[in-house]
């Protein structure tokens, strides 16, 4: 069994809590000049747009012999930096030492990053270091879309007695070639949201699109779904960055993204919402006629699967499947439903179906045990 999530508000962090929470600065620190210009900057264009200041200081590299950071020694810049324009500074740390020597250069805030939250060992270790520390944690999601793995981290760290903690959604690798570099999956942090309504989830557009020119859709997308924040990769010279060039943007250009945002809203006053109530009592009334539907399918499914086991039938019938997929593909078009959402609907549906066939056969292997028992 999983732990408990108790986290704090984000106004607790000691921060314009507003949203959007922005989190901006550069993929790594490469130098003095370059982390003050850039912050100089940011904080220029963006006035108080920008409540937290971020950038690498040990950059996990996919490669050996690339650039992994400045290290230790670019910790008293970036806060120095930060603390010029008075603004709080958050770097990545993916072992105890990486928070020992955060913790000793006052560094404000931390964040895990997605290669580190694959691994249970790596986030123990971290979360070990972190006991007794009252410091705010940024937690990105793994790598692979598996929303147990990125909550088993959150749970290690609440464990540990860190309670200001917010969840970083920054996208996931697919071997499958997309317009993102790490394809959103929307999915997962609004499930994410769903069970934990108090853990405020920040976005990272930088890391999904993986081009400048995705930032501003995703980060309104990212508004649009309520979330509470954004995490924006920003140098003052993105074209000779050293690390992740193409999806850093200019300060100047982050402040117009920023300004372009429509103004969101969670609720609507009792008089806006009369509307809205009617329209959602109409999907409601949908939903139970889906799962009342969905229901009878498996009941005949389940009927199937019978006359399949007194046939000796396979269970997967791959013409059969094909016909149901191209059919339904054919209808829904003509609806202006997308392809992919058909298939992959019916694909859930089949494999229910399945499953409910699957226990005709085992209920009938488990009769010819018992009868063979009693022989």
């Amino acid at each position: 069994m999983g732990g408990e999530i108790q986290v704090l508000p984000l106004s607790s962090w000691g921060i314009n809590a507003k949203k959007p929470i922005v989190i901006a600065g550069p993929c790594s620190v490469e130098n003095e000049t370059q982390i003050w210009e850039t912050i100089q900057s940011i904080s220029a264009y963006c006035h108080n747009q920008v409540q937290i200041i971020r950038a690498g200081i040990w950059k996990p590299r996919t490669r050996p012999n690339m650039f992994e950071g400045v290290g230790e020694k670019g910790l008293p810049w970036i806060k120095q930096a930060s603390a010029a324009v008075g603004l709080p500074v958050a770097v990545e740390v993916a072992s105890p030492e990486h928070v020992e020597r955060a913790l000793k250069h006052k560094i404000d805030i931390l964040w895990i990053g997605a290669r580190t939250t694959v691994s249970p060992f790596a986030i123990q270790e971290i979360a070990n270091a972190l006991k007794g520390t009252d410091i705010p944690l940024m937690i990105k999601n793994p790598i692979n879309p598996d929303i147990e793995l990125w909550i088993g981290a959150i749970e290690r760290f609440t464990a540990s007695g860190v309670k200001r903690i917010a969840a970083v959604h920054r996208g996931f690798s697919m071997y499958e070639k997309t317009i993102y570099r790490n394809p959103p999956m929307w999915e997962i942090p609004i499930e994410l949201r769903r069970r934990y309504p108090e853990l405020p989830i920040i976005v990272d557009p930088s890391h999904i699109g993986g081009a400048r020119d995705l930032i501003y859709v995703l980060s309104q997308q990212a508004m649009s779904l309520g979330f509470d924040g954004l995490m924006i990769e920003s140098s003052i010279d993105p074209d000779k960055a050293l690390t992740d060039a193409k999806q850093q943007i200019t300060p100047w250009r982050l402040a117009e993204i920023l300004s372009s945002l429509p103004e969101t809203k969670q609720h609507l006053s009792d008089q806006e919402s009369g509307q809205l109530n009617s329209l959602r009592d109409r999907i409601d009334i949908i939903d139970d006629c889906l799962i009342d539907l969905i229901n009878e399918r498996m009941v005949i499914a389940k009927s199937i699967g019978e006359v399949k086991k007194e046939q000796r039938l396979t269970l997967y019938q791959p013409e059969r499947w094909t016909d149901i997929v191209n059919r339904a593909i054919e209808k829904a078009r003509k609806k202006g439903l997308s392809d992919d959402f058909i298939l992959k609907l019916f694909q859930q549906i089949h494999n229910e179906s399945i499953h409910h066939q699957t226990k005709v056969t085992e209920q009938s292997g488990s009769e010819i045990k018992q009868n063979m028992n009693t022989l």
